[in-house]
């Protein structure tokens, strides 16, 4: 037992992280590789992570806001990094210091920038965004407006402050809707045909986050960028058993008490469970505050000696019970797998009827990330 481990705490090995970046590449090997490290990497660690893509050799790293840039760039990470989301324009500064690529998506936000780097004089690195179906940031480009988007785009790129390196988009749906996908890579490629006559080029088209890059490989282009499946994730499943990955996180923690109870008795808040036997009751901290949510009281199970026991009652801020009768020897301080090896992660997002991305997001700060690497 170590300072990180005496409560709970996260496992991160970035041995399998390396795993899944190597099957990553290898399916699209004449593409350029973008780590997704946005929302402190999906909660393993954006510093951590982003330091081992570095030197895998990955060619970009994804952030969503310039705070999250920042963090990185304090950290001593020097490879690119573009920010997907919206930063204001007044901290331009920041982008040029820091040697950052912003995302520009309408034609306002491309002609501030522009208009700020030059009385900067400086040259503001920044990828194009299209709304190809997602609707959410980009120039809107459909079967009306494809000319429209084109000329918009175009004049764009041609902004003086501005080095448009790469064009991209977001699928909305490319888990489970191959006729929509189909529209938005119809609209994407009539879109690049488009600036291609107009003699604007850019160095890095890129549109497959995870699910397109299994489902669509013909989309791969200049970079991809599959976030879930870095980290050992289906992103759907749809997309399962389509590749061998490895989940990076696992989430333990440790046995804080151990008693026998009578039938009859109720466990925890609410008294929404009861016992209809004579158990043995083990305590563990893990709760709510840490990740672990209360939504999936009574309805979880974690594994205790390689065994799985049942959660029971409610679910606390700080702690939850488990029955370990039937598991031998069980005595404080023992390892409990709240979610990882034995315990798929799938199990407790499938219960609340969630996705992974979101409870591997939950995980809070509170819980110490224990980095492995073998």
């Amino acid at each position: 037992m170590t300072e990180l481990t005496r409560r709970t705490w996260a496992e991160i090995h970035l041995d399998r992280l390396a795993e899944n970046y190597c099957r990553l590449r290898a399916i699209a090997p004449h593409s350029r590789f973008a780590g997704l490290v946005k929302a402190n990497a999906y909660g393993h660690g954006a510093l951590p992570v982003a330091r081992k893509l570095e030197a895998l050799g990955a060619d970009y790293l994804l952030v969503a806001c310039l705070d999250e840039a920042l963090e990185l760039r304090e950290g001593g990470v020097r490879m690119p990094i573009l920010i997907l989301g919206y930063t204001p324009s007044d901290c331009l500064p920041d982008l040029l210091r820091e040697d950052l690529t912003q995302t520009v998506y309408d034609p306002e936000q491309a002609d501030e920038l522009s208009r700020r780097a030059l009385a900067l004089g400086g040259r503001l690195r920044c990828h194009l965004k299209a709304d190809t179906g997602m609707s959410r940031l980009g120039v809107l480009c459909n079967e009306a407006t494809l000319d429209t988007a084109a000329d918009t785009l175009a004049a764009m790129a041609r902004l003086p402050g501005l080095e448009a390196e790469g064009l991209f988009m977001h699928f909305a749906d490319a888990d489970t809707s191959p006729a929509y996908s189909a529209m938005q890579i119809a609209r994407f490629r009539g879109l690049l045909d488009r600036l291609d006559a107009r003699g604007v080029h850019f160095s890095i088209r890129h549109c497959c986050a995870g699910a397109a890059t299994l489902n669509y490989p013909e989309m791969h282009l200049d970079m991809v960028r599959p976030g879930i499946l870095l980290f050992g994730h289906s992103p759907d499943h749809a997309c399962d058993g389509k590749m061998a990955l490895s989940p990076v996180m696992e989430l333990k923690s440790r046995v804080a008490s151990v008693k026998r109870l009578p039938a009859g008795t109720s466990v925890s808040y609410g008294c929404t469970y009861t016992l209809e036997r004579e158990s043995v009751v083990a305590a563990v901290p893990v709760g709510y505050a840490d990740g672990l949510f209360r939504l999936l009281s009574n309805r979880q199970e974690m594994l205790v000696h390689g065994r799985r026991a049942r959660q029971i009652g409610r679910v606390c801020m700080d702690m939850c019970m488990l029955d370990v009768t039937g598991i031998p020897d069980v005595r404080v301080g023992d390892v409990v797998t709240v979610f990882g090896d034995g315990i798929p992660l799938e199990e407790k997002a499938d219960t609340l009827g969630t996705i992974t991305y979101e409870l591997l997001c939950a995980v809070s700060p509170r819980v110490k990330r224990v980095y492995l690497d073998a």
